[in-house]
């Protein structure tokens, strides 16, 4: 690849925002459309290209706006229809793009179509979704949900059962059905032709399923790598089609959301002449943490770097000049970024928050950014149940503590702390004043503690901040096409405490070292830069040229 082969998205660097939790203007402890374009120029400054938008539709809000009553409408919670048109508008002047959370694995089961399928079999959206008789007295097969529980729940009016792959007023959409696909491309063509410059789909991998729904393992679903809701036999035609009557007539960008996925599989989804998706989010590397017992992702441990390594080999090399990666450590589903793969005590917070930042930004693919992430904002900590909002997390804590009883209250809150969603959906932290700068009343949930310290007036006073290294590292990727265009080299693999990985381009070459660890590391190859190399980039103020103190991330140009 050269530079005049790239995308525009290929350059860009993408910036998340979890709408309910940005910033409140209204008086309701829920973060609006006016409060997002408070701040364009705030995110402007920090240099990315494009904001994508968690689900902002009209919604029940049984799973935060992820099950949707009307794709066209806007939730009242963040404003209206004008709202949304004002904020496309103010981004695009200040040459920001605008992407979309696209939902169409599933509905709420308060979207008309739903509705009208529930009342009468014999109508055409009945076969929008999934309905089934069940198996004698049991469901139509033995899929288990992933937020517990049957996938299948049972209709008293219709005496029938409805699949649901996540909450039971998720249905999930019956993409077999011409009709149906086609309402979902006029409705994507809608969005597109008012402006929006591209959609983040949200498990776009599980739209096809198994012909039959036929039985399977106790837990198929995406998110444990099952192939009995992913990866299914027509989902590429599904996608393909999806491409050429809507995608292919704007210049946009696409990301699916699809787990359990392979290198080898994302090359089919996203692959240079495929014309399906531009990329994909994987979650390889956020499942190196899960549970060793059985609990998934419920778990305290921490992802070891030599396996963490490989997986980010994988996909580096795996999809190199074929596909694109998607570049990123925490998102709206996962805990926060420095709580997880770094340190969050108060001493190595900083340094470890931009060691990540140094290793994720400077490999291929294009980063995405979670609100706070640039300013080391840590997970939640909470201790009592009462402080969780997340449907996931409430039915898990019932399920293994109340239910089943296999773990203890005290084991699950720690289990809750380090891998709830709500970690990442505490509100922004804007400044030290009441609720961080998000509200003037109670949010929607518990700001997190720790705002007097973190918080994004703080980090634009202090010239060190993690803030500003997010800043430095925007400004190398726009600035240096080695960071978009290079090779990738993994170097030191089986190495337990440096992460170390070299770029190429042409004559240029960069070494990237950082070290996951707090304690200091001294490694050979690091006295051999000092007087052969330049230091293009570090998270210390001085060079101690062979050493790597506590998360420390260094950059040279060789």
């Amino acid at each position: 690849m050269d530079t005049e082969q790239i995308k525009w998205w290929q350059r860009a660097v993408v910036y998340q925002i979890y709408p309910r939790s940005f910033q409140d203007t209204n008086d309701d402890g829920i973060g609006d459309i006016q409060g997002i374009i408070a701040h364009l120029d705030y995110l402007k400054q920090l240099g990315v290209d494009v904001l994508w938008l968690n689900p902002i539709y009209q919604s029940p809000n049984d799973d935060n706006g992820y099950d949707i009553s009307d794709y066209q409408k806007i939730a009242s919670d963040f404003g209206s229809m004008a709202d949304f048109d004002a904020l496309l508008a103010a981004a695009h002047q200040r040459g920001l793009k605008l992407i979309m959370d696209l939902v169409v694995n599933h509905t709420s089961d308060e979207h008309p179509w739903f509705k009208a399928s529930r009342q009468d079999k014999l109508t055409p959206y009945r076969n929008f979704y999934f309905w089934r008789a069940g198996n004698g007295d049991s469901a139509p097969n033995n899929w288990d949900a992933a937020f517990g529980g049957s996938a299948w729940q049972y209709d008293e009016q219709t005496n029938e059962y409805y699949l649901h792959t996540f909450s039971t007023k998720q249905p999930d959409l019956n993409w077999e059905n011409p009709e149906m696909r086609q309402a979902i491309y006029r409705m994507m063509t809608w969005w597109l032709n008012k402006g929006v410059d591209g959609f983040r789909m949200d498990v776009i991998n599980q739209i096809s399923k198994r012909p039959g729904l036929p039985d399977g393992p106790l837990k198929p679903h995406s998110q444990f790598g099952d192939s009995q809701v992913t990866n299914g036999p027509r989902v590429h035609e599904f996608l393909k089609e999806m491409h050429q009557q809507v995608l292919a007539q704007f210049e946009v960008m696409t990301v699916g959301e699809t787990h359990g996925v392979t290198p080898a599989d994302v090359l089919k989804y996203a692959g240079k002449d495929r014309q399906e998706l531009d990329m994909v989010f994987e979650f390889q590397h956020l499942r190196l943490d899960n549970s060793q017992h059985g609990f998934g992702k419920w778990s305290t441990r921490k992802a070891p770097l030599v396996a963490l390594k490989r997986v980010i080999n994988e996909w580096q090399v795996g999809l190199h000049d074929q596909a694109w990666n998607s570049l990123f450590w925490n998102n709206h589903d996962t805990p926060r970024a420095v709580s997880r793969f770094g340190d969050d005590r108060p001493a190595y917070r900083v340094c470890s928050a931009k060691m990540l930042a140094t290793c994720l930004h400077l490999l291929q693919g294009t980063p995405y950014i979670y609100q706070g992430e640039e300013l080391g904002m840590t997970d939640a900590h909470f201790t009592e149940l009462a402080s969780y909002r997340d449907i996931e997390t409430l039915n898990a804590y019932q399920d293994l503590v109340n239910d089943r009883q296999l773990l203890t209250k005290a084991d699950m809150m720690a289990r809750l702390a380090a891998s709830s969603r709500d970690n990442s959906r505490t509100p922004m932290q804007w400044n030290q004043q009441l609720n961080a700068g998000f509200s003037s009343v109670t949010p929607w949930i518990a700001v997190n503690p720790n705002y007097h310290e973190i918080n994004v007036a703080a980090a634009l006073a202090d010239p060190d901040s993690v803030w500003y290294h997010y800043q430095r590292l925007i400004a190398l990727r726009h600035q240096e096409p080695i960071v978009t265009l290079g090779d990738f080299e993994l170097l030191l693999p089986t190495d337990t405490a440096v992460f170390m990985y070299r770029r190429c381009w042409q004559d240029q070459t960069w070494l990237v070292v950082c070290n996951f660890t707090a304690q200091r590391v001294q490694r050979p190859i690091m006295a051999e830069l000092k007087d052969s190399s330049e230091l293009l980039l570090s998270n210390y103020a001085d060079d101690l040229a062979d050493k790597l103190r506590p998360y420390e991330a260094k950059v040279y140009r060789c």
